[in-house]
């Protein structure tokens, strides 16, 4: 039997019954029974053949485990899409530490469907209780046409590349998007934790208008390895955390052809963590707290952030 939909899972979990509970979210799905899931374990402490070993025996045919070394999500993920099945129509993204409401499938298909070819939704991010869409006020639903079939289903009416350079509303584990038009595309593994999933939304944003979304609920982000995790002002992941940002953004200056404005704004944001990558070695150095290399990396990545460091360190103790 073809399946229409791949369901591609990155797996790296220290802890026991994680993944069980996503493959679970996908087993519950209503209305949907054409689909394929790939897991690739790249090389998790918690290996996903142990950890599935009570579900996998009865969903053998529709559950395929791929083994790698540890290369990151990016490389897992593209390794999945390099494993689907003939036949295949669309691919949907899911973390192995989230969670879909059990209409996820089949909302994506009633949109899709209808002529779309990339479709998420609100969600819940990690510890929350108000959906990333009312916490970010980026996007105005009633802005939206409603989609045939679902009232909560819209067309996305907008520039949904300038709005993910503003800023992303993208959630990856809501993402279901047209496979079959878009078989070449990839993540781009150099960019691992920074933005390569905010890459893959770019290039697929320019490669096609035809964007559909819910306002439900359709996922629950859980708190499994997240190399962001616990990553605020001074924290030992900071300074990583803003170097893959600065890695992002420099990125997108260089990938993507920006309009004057947004090429203007990208610079304000760049200047902006260089200002706050300097404040975050100033406050490491004060409290003799380690760099774990990150030095290095940023130098790679940005230059200025050293030939400038001085006066931005002299700009940020005068505003203490």
């Amino acid at each position: 039997m073809n399946n229409r939909i791949a369901i591609v899972i990155p797996y790296y979990q220290k802890q026991q019954g994680i993944l069980s509970k996503a493959i679970r979210s996908v087993l519950a799905q209503t209305g949907v029974s054409d689909w394929h899931c790939i897991i690739v374990d790249d090389a998790s402490p918690v290996p996903a053949r142990s950890e599935l070993a009570s579900i996998i025996d009865a969903h053998a045919a529709r559950i395929t485990i791929i083994e790698q070394a540890n290369a990151g999500p990016a490389a897992a993920r593209n390794k999945a899409l390099e494993n689907i099945p003939a036949g295949t129509q669309y691919v949907a993204f899911l973390d192995s530490d989230d969670e879909w409401t059990d209409e996820h499938l089949a909302n994506a298909l009633t949109a899709l469907e209808q002529g779309y070819d990339f479709y998420f939704t609100d969600h819940y991010q990690l510890n929350q209780t108000v959906s990333a869409f009312k916490r970010a006020k980026r996007i105005q639903v009633e802005q939206h046409r409603q989609l045939s079939g679902n009232p909560h289903l819209h067309a996305y009416e907008g520039d949904m590349f300038d709005q993910i350079l503003r800023g992303n509303i993208i959630g990856t584990s809501t993402v279901v998007y047209r496979y079959a038009s878009f078989p070449q595309q990839r993540f781009r593994e150099e960019f691992v934790y920074a933005g390569e999933d905010y890459l893959f939304w770019l290039d697929l944003s320019r490669a096609t208008p035809r964007i559909a979304f819910s306002d439900l609920i359709e996922c629950k982000y859980g708190e499994g390895v997240n190399i962001f995790a616990g990553s605020g002002w001074g924290t030992e992941k900071s300074l990583i955390r803003l170097h893959h940002e600065m890695k992002y953004r420099k990125a997108v200056a260089r990938l993507f052809p920006l309009n004057a404005q947004q090429a203007l704004e990208n610079r304000r944001i760049v200047r902006g963590l260089r200002k706050s990558f300097v404040a975050d070695v100033l406050h490491r150095l004060m409290h003799r707290k380690p760099m774990d290399g990150v030095l290095t990396k940023q130098f790679d990545v940005d230059p200025l952030s050293f030939v400038n460091f001085v006066p931005l360190a002299i700009s940020v103790l005068l505003r203490r």
